[in-house]
């Protein structure tokens, strides 16, 4: 019965979340480039229904992020890399690698957030 509940709360979320999709920012072309060479450093790790998840998609789509998302629970190798680098079963993961290599793993839909938009926000 649970499976259900989540099942259907999952669905109307996700319609929900496409009927009042936010509206990105707008960027010169030459800002929105340097933006999109420093993406490929982050990674988000998600489940498509997870609520916290889809507050974190929003906050990217507001700030014109095209993040590499991985789905947890329909790739087995991204669950693996999640477990083995962040090694918590938790959702929504932001991967972050810096310049020197360093991994970086920032649990929390809050906090993701707000660094993404200490990031990305004034860029």
């Amino acid at each position: 019965m649970m499976k259900l509940i989540r099942f259907v709360l999952g669905k109307v979320i996700l319609f929900l979340d496409r009927v009042f999709t936010p509206v990105a920012m707008q960027r010169s072309a030459q800002d929105q480039a340097k933006v999109d060479a420093r993406l490929p450093s982050l990674m988000i790790y998600e489940l498509k229904t997870c609520p916290f998840c889809v507050k974190v998609r929003r906050s990217m789509k507001r700030l014109n992020l095209k993040i590499t998302l991985r789905d947890v629970a329909n790739d087995p190798m991204a669950y693996q890399e999640l477990m083995e680098g962040g090694k918590q079963d938790q959702v929504p993961c932001l991967r972050i690698v810096s310049t020197e290599g360093k991994v970086q793993w920032l649990y929390e839909s809050s906090e993701i957030i707000q660094y993404l938009e200490t990031e990305f926000l004034a860029q």
